[in-house]
Protein backbone atom coordinates (compact mmCIF):
# COMPACT_ATOMS: atom_id res chain seq x y z
CA UNK A 1 0.00 0.00 0.00
CA UNK A 2 1.35 3.38 -1.00
CA UNK A 3 1.69 6.32 1.38
CA UNK A 4 -1.23 8.10 -0.31
CA UNK A 5 -3.50 5.08 0.17
CA UNK A 6 -2.50 4.76 3.84
CA UNK A 7 -3.21 8.45 4.42
CA UNK A 8 -6.61 8.04 2.78
CA UNK A 9 -7.57 5.11 5.07
CA UNK A 10 -6.43 7.03 8.16
CA UNK A 11 -8.45 10.07 7.18
CA UNK A 12 -11.58 7.96 6.57
CA UNK A 13 -11.30 6.37 10.03
CA UNK A 14 -10.88 9.79 11.64
CA UNK A 15 -14.07 11.02 9.98
CA UNK A 16 -15.98 7.97 11.26
CA UNK A 17 -14.70 8.45 14.82
CA UNK A 18 -15.74 12.12 14.82
CA UNK A 19 -19.33 11.25 13.85
CA UNK A 20 -21.47 12.39 16.81
CA UNK A 21 -24.09 9.75 16.09
CA UNK A 22 -21.72 7.09 17.41
CA UNK A 23 -22.10 8.57 20.92
CA UNK A 24 -25.90 8.71 20.76
CA UNK A 25 -26.63 5.56 22.75
CA UNK A 26 -29.42 4.37 24.99
CA UNK A 27 -28.40 4.22 28.65
CA UNK A 28 -30.61 2.81 31.42
CA UNK A 29 -31.38 5.57 33.93
CA UNK A 30 -32.76 3.34 36.66
CA UNK A 31 -33.21 -0.28 37.55
CA UNK A 32 -36.45 -1.71 36.24
CA UNK A 33 -38.44 -3.19 39.11
CA UNK A 34 -40.18 -6.46 38.58
CA UNK A 35 -43.95 -6.35 38.95
CA UNK A 36 -45.30 -7.58 42.23
CA UNK A 37 -46.77 -11.04 41.79
CA UNK A 38 -50.22 -12.13 42.91
CA UNK A 39 -48.60 -14.46 45.43
CA UNK A 40 -46.79 -11.55 47.08
CA UNK A 41 -50.08 -9.62 47.20
CA UNK A 42 -51.73 -12.50 49.02
CA UNK A 43 -48.92 -12.65 51.58
CA UNK A 44 -49.21 -8.91 52.31
CA UNK A 45 -52.98 -9.10 52.69
CA UNK A 46 -52.72 -12.17 54.91
CA UNK A 47 -50.19 -10.45 57.18
CA UNK A 48 -52.38 -7.38 57.59
CA UNK A 49 -55.48 -9.48 58.23
CA UNK A 50 -53.66 -11.43 60.95
CA UNK A 51 -53.18 -8.17 62.86
CA UNK A 52 -56.93 -7.52 62.71
CA UNK A 53 -58.04 -10.92 64.05
CA UNK A 54 -57.81 -10.18 67.78
CA UNK A 55 -59.21 -6.60 67.83
CA UNK A 56 -62.00 -7.42 65.37
CA UNK A 57 -62.93 -10.55 67.35
CA UNK A 58 -62.98 -8.57 70.59
CA UNK A 59 -65.13 -5.91 68.96
CA UNK A 60 -67.62 -8.47 67.66
CA UNK A 61 -67.85 -10.03 71.12
CA UNK A 62 -68.52 -6.58 72.62
CA UNK A 63 -71.16 -5.88 69.97
CA UNK A 64 -72.90 -9.18 70.65
CA UNK A 65 -72.79 -8.37 74.35
CA UNK A 66 -74.48 -5.01 73.83
CA UNK A 67 -77.10 -6.24 71.39
CA UNK A 68 -77.79 -9.47 73.27
CA UNK A 69 -78.58 -7.90 76.62
CA UNK A 70 -75.70 -9.27 78.66
CA UNK A 71 -75.34 -8.73 82.37
CA UNK A 72 -74.10 -5.26 83.26
CA UNK A 73 -70.81 -5.34 85.16
CA UNK A 74 -68.48 -2.57 86.38
CA UNK A 75 -66.21 -3.36 83.42
CA UNK A 76 -68.88 -2.84 80.73
CA UNK A 77 -71.24 -0.43 82.48
CA UNK A 78 -69.92 2.58 80.53
CA UNK A 79 -70.78 0.90 77.23
CA UNK A 80 -74.35 0.13 78.27
CA UNK A 81 -74.79 3.66 79.56
CA UNK A 82 -73.88 5.10 76.13
CA UNK A 83 -73.76 2.32 73.49
CA UNK A 84 -73.84 4.39 70.29
CA UNK A 85 -70.17 5.53 70.28
CA UNK A 86 -68.78 2.06 70.91
CA UNK A 87 -71.07 0.48 68.29
CA UNK A 88 -69.98 3.07 65.71
CA UNK A 89 -66.36 2.45 66.71
CA UNK A 90 -66.58 -1.33 66.35
CA UNK A 91 -68.30 -1.27 62.94
CA UNK A 92 -66.08 1.46 61.46
CA UNK A 93 -62.86 -0.10 62.75
CA UNK A 94 -63.84 -3.50 61.31
CA UNK A 95 -64.55 -2.04 57.86
CA UNK A 96 -61.44 0.13 57.91
CA UNK A 97 -59.02 -2.57 59.00
CA UNK A 98 -60.35 -5.45 56.89
CA UNK A 99 -61.05 -3.61 53.63
CA UNK A 100 -57.99 -1.42 54.04
CA UNK A 101 -55.72 -4.47 53.99
CA UNK A 102 -56.44 -4.88 50.26
CA UNK A 103 -55.98 -1.22 49.32
CA UNK A 104 -52.18 -1.32 49.51
CA UNK A 105 -51.66 -4.26 47.15
CA UNK A 106 -49.93 -3.00 43.96
CA UNK A 107 -51.13 -5.88 41.82
CA UNK A 108 -54.75 -5.43 42.82
CA UNK A 109 -54.58 -1.68 42.19
CA UNK A 110 -53.23 -2.27 38.69
CA UNK A 111 -55.73 -4.98 37.80
CA UNK A 112 -58.84 -3.35 39.29
CA UNK A 113 -58.35 0.41 39.72
CA UNK A 114 -62.11 1.01 39.76
CA UNK A 115 -62.56 -1.23 42.78
CA UNK A 116 -59.72 0.58 44.54
CA UNK A 117 -61.52 3.91 44.12
CA UNK A 118 -64.91 2.53 45.25
CA UNK A 119 -63.44 0.94 48.37
CA UNK A 120 -61.47 4.12 49.07
CA UNK A 121 -64.68 6.16 49.13
CA UNK A 122 -65.95 3.79 51.82
CA UNK A 123 -62.72 3.72 53.83
CA UNK A 124 -62.36 7.49 54.24
CA UNK A 125 -65.61 7.92 56.24
CA UNK A 126 -64.98 4.63 58.05
CA UNK A 127 -61.54 5.73 59.17
CA UNK A 128 -62.78 9.13 60.27
CA UNK A 129 -65.66 7.55 62.19
CA UNK A 130 -63.29 5.12 63.90
CA UNK A 131 -60.92 7.88 64.99
CA UNK A 132 -63.62 10.35 66.06
CA UNK A 133 -65.55 7.74 68.05
CA UNK A 134 -62.31 6.67 69.72
CA UNK A 135 -61.59 10.26 70.73
CA UNK A 136 -65.15 10.66 72.07
CA UNK A 137 -64.82 7.52 74.21
CA UNK A 138 -61.44 8.66 75.51
CA UNK A 139 -62.83 12.01 76.63
CA UNK A 140 -66.34 11.14 77.87
CA UNK A 141 -66.28 7.50 78.97
CA UNK A 142 -65.22 6.77 82.57
CA UNK A 143 -61.65 5.47 82.63
CA UNK A 144 -60.96 1.81 83.40
CA UNK A 145 -58.69 0.97 86.33
CA UNK A 146 -55.63 0.33 84.12
CA UNK A 147 -55.91 3.63 82.19
CA UNK A 148 -54.11 6.72 83.43
CA UNK A 149 -53.48 10.21 82.16
CA UNK A 150 -50.53 9.08 80.01
CA UNK A 151 -52.55 6.54 78.04
CA UNK A 152 -55.46 8.95 77.63
CA UNK A 153 -53.09 11.59 76.28
CA UNK A 154 -51.53 9.08 73.86
CA UNK A 155 -54.95 8.10 72.55
CA UNK A 156 -55.80 11.74 71.90
CA UNK A 157 -52.49 12.30 70.08
CA UNK A 158 -52.61 9.22 67.86
CA UNK A 159 -56.35 9.55 67.22
CA UNK A 160 -55.86 13.12 66.03
CA UNK A 161 -52.88 12.02 63.90
CA UNK A 162 -55.05 9.37 62.26
CA UNK A 163 -57.70 11.95 61.37
CA UNK A 164 -55.05 14.31 59.99
CA UNK A 165 -53.49 11.54 57.87
CA UNK A 166 -56.81 10.53 56.32
CA UNK A 167 -57.77 14.14 55.58
CA UNK A 168 -54.39 14.91 53.99
CA UNK A 169 -54.53 11.68 51.96
CA UNK A 170 -57.99 12.55 50.67
CA UNK A 171 -56.90 16.09 49.80
CA UNK A 172 -53.86 14.71 47.94
CA UNK A 173 -55.89 12.41 45.70
CA UNK A 174 -58.24 15.29 44.91
CA UNK A 175 -55.14 17.07 43.52
CA UNK A 176 -54.14 13.87 41.66
CA UNK A 177 -51.03 13.65 43.85
CA UNK A 178 -50.86 9.86 44.07
CA UNK A 179 -47.52 9.67 45.89
CA UNK A 180 -48.64 11.84 48.81
CA UNK A 181 -52.07 10.20 48.84
CA UNK A 182 -50.46 6.80 49.24
CA UNK A 183 -48.05 8.00 51.92
CA UNK A 184 -50.69 9.63 54.12
CA UNK A 185 -53.14 6.76 53.75
CA UNK A 186 -50.45 4.29 54.79
CA UNK A 187 -49.75 6.37 57.91
CA UNK A 188 -53.44 6.58 58.79
CA UNK A 189 -53.91 2.84 58.33
CA UNK A 190 -50.83 2.10 60.43
CA UNK A 191 -52.29 4.08 63.33
CA UNK A 192 -55.71 2.48 62.92
CA UNK A 193 -54.14 -0.99 62.97
CA UNK A 194 -52.25 -0.23 66.17
CA UNK A 195 -54.62 -2.38 68.25
CA UNK A 196 -53.37 -5.50 66.42
CA UNK A 197 -49.71 -4.78 67.19
CA UNK A 198 -50.56 -3.80 70.77
CA UNK A 199 -51.74 -7.35 71.38
CA UNK A 200 -48.20 -8.61 70.71
CA UNK A 201 -46.47 -5.88 72.70
CA UNK A 202 -48.69 -6.43 75.74
CA UNK A 203 -48.44 -10.22 75.60
CA UNK A 204 -44.66 -9.91 75.37
CA UNK A 205 -44.60 -7.63 78.43
CA UNK A 206 -46.78 -10.01 80.43
CA UNK A 207 -44.62 -13.01 79.55
CA UNK A 208 -41.29 -11.28 80.24
CA UNK A 209 -42.11 -8.83 83.04
CA UNK A 210 -45.49 -9.52 84.60
CA UNK A 211 -48.97 -8.00 84.91
CA UNK A 212 -49.67 -4.64 83.29
CA UNK A 213 -50.09 -1.50 85.36
CA UNK A 214 -50.99 2.01 84.29
CA UNK A 215 -47.46 3.00 83.15
CA UNK A 216 -46.69 -0.32 81.46
CA UNK A 217 -50.09 -0.37 79.78
CA UNK A 218 -49.42 3.07 78.30
CA UNK A 219 -45.89 2.10 77.21
CA UNK A 220 -46.96 -1.11 75.47
CA UNK A 221 -49.81 0.71 73.72
CA UNK A 222 -47.44 3.44 72.54
CA UNK A 223 -44.98 0.78 71.35
CA UNK A 224 -47.66 -0.75 69.13
CA UNK A 225 -48.44 2.57 67.45
CA UNK A 226 -44.77 3.48 67.04
CA UNK A 227 -43.85 0.10 65.56
CA UNK A 228 -46.60 0.43 62.96
CA UNK A 229 -45.58 4.00 62.10
CA UNK A 230 -41.91 3.05 61.79
CA UNK A 231 -42.80 0.23 59.40
CA UNK A 232 -45.09 2.58 57.45
CA UNK A 233 -42.31 5.16 57.01
CA UNK A 234 -39.92 2.45 55.84
CA UNK A 235 -42.50 1.22 53.34
CA UNK A 236 -43.15 4.74 52.04
CA UNK A 237 -39.45 5.48 51.50
CA UNK A 238 -38.77 2.05 50.02
CA UNK A 239 -41.24 2.61 47.18
CA UNK A 240 -40.60 6.33 46.72
CA UNK A 241 -39.15 7.02 43.21
CA UNK A 242 -35.69 8.51 43.13
CA UNK A 243 -34.93 11.86 41.55
CA UNK A 244 -33.28 10.29 38.51
CA UNK A 245 -36.31 8.09 37.89
CA UNK A 246 -38.72 10.98 38.31
CA UNK A 247 -36.74 13.21 35.97
CA UNK A 248 -36.51 10.52 33.31
CA UNK A 249 -40.23 9.76 33.22
CA UNK A 250 -40.75 6.92 35.68
CA UNK A 251 -37.73 4.78 34.98
CA UNK A 252 -37.87 4.71 31.18
CA UNK A 253 -34.57 4.46 29.33
CA UNK A 254 -33.15 7.86 28.54
CA UNK A 255 -30.94 8.85 25.66
CA UNK A 256 -27.74 10.69 26.30
CA UNK A 257 -27.61 14.04 24.56
CA UNK A 258 -25.21 13.89 21.62
CA UNK A 259 -22.29 16.31 21.71
CA UNK A 260 -22.46 19.34 19.46
CA UNK A 261 -21.22 18.70 15.96
CA UNK A 262 -17.73 19.99 15.33
CA UNK A 263 -16.34 20.18 11.82
CA UNK A 264 -13.70 17.60 11.08
CA UNK A 265 -10.12 18.83 10.77
CA UNK A 266 -8.80 19.68 7.33
CA UNK A 267 -6.67 16.60 7.15
CA UNK A 268 -9.76 14.40 7.66
CA UNK A 269 -11.55 15.77 4.59
CA UNK A 270 -11.44 13.24 1.80
CA UNK A 271 -11.16 16.09 -0.70
CA UNK A 272 -7.75 17.07 0.72
CA UNK A 273 -6.36 13.54 0.34
CA UNK A 274 -5.76 12.42 -3.25
CA UNK A 275 -6.90 8.94 -4.08
CA UNK A 276 -4.29 6.48 -5.32
CA UNK A 277 -3.84 6.22 -9.02
CA UNK A 278 -6.09 3.79 -10.80
CA UNK A 279 -8.56 3.51 -7.87
CA UNK A 280 -11.71 5.63 -7.30
CA UNK A 281 -11.86 7.89 -4.25
CA UNK A 282 -14.22 7.19 -1.31
CA UNK A 283 -16.52 10.04 -2.35
CA UNK A 284 -16.72 8.73 -5.92
CA UNK A 285 -17.33 5.19 -4.67
CA UNK A 286 -20.19 6.35 -2.41
CA UNK A 287 -21.82 8.32 -5.20
CA UNK A 288 -21.51 5.42 -7.56
CA UNK A 289 -23.16 3.11 -5.05
CA UNK A 290 -26.00 5.56 -4.54
CA UNK A 291 -26.66 6.03 -8.26
CA UNK A 292 -26.51 2.34 -9.19
CA UNK A 293 -28.56 0.92 -6.30
CA UNK A 294 -31.98 2.21 -7.49
CA UNK A 295 -31.31 0.87 -10.99
CA UNK A 296 -30.59 -2.58 -9.61
CA UNK A 297 -33.86 -2.51 -7.61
Amino acid sequence: MTDAAADHVTATRAVRRSDPRRDFAVTPSAKVKRPVSARADRRVAAGLLVLTVVPVSAGMARLAELLGGAVVTPENARFFASPVPVIVHIISVTLYSVLGAFQFLPGLRRRKPGRHRVVGRLLVPSGLAAALSGLWMTVFYPRPDNTGDLLSGLRLVFGSAMILSIVLGFAAIRRRDIARHRAWMIRGYAIGLGAGTQVFTQVTWILLVGPLGKPSNALTMAAGWLINLAFAEWLIRRHRPSRSVASSGGGRPSRSVPPPHTPSPPYADSRAVPAPAGRPSARHADSAAVTTTPCEL
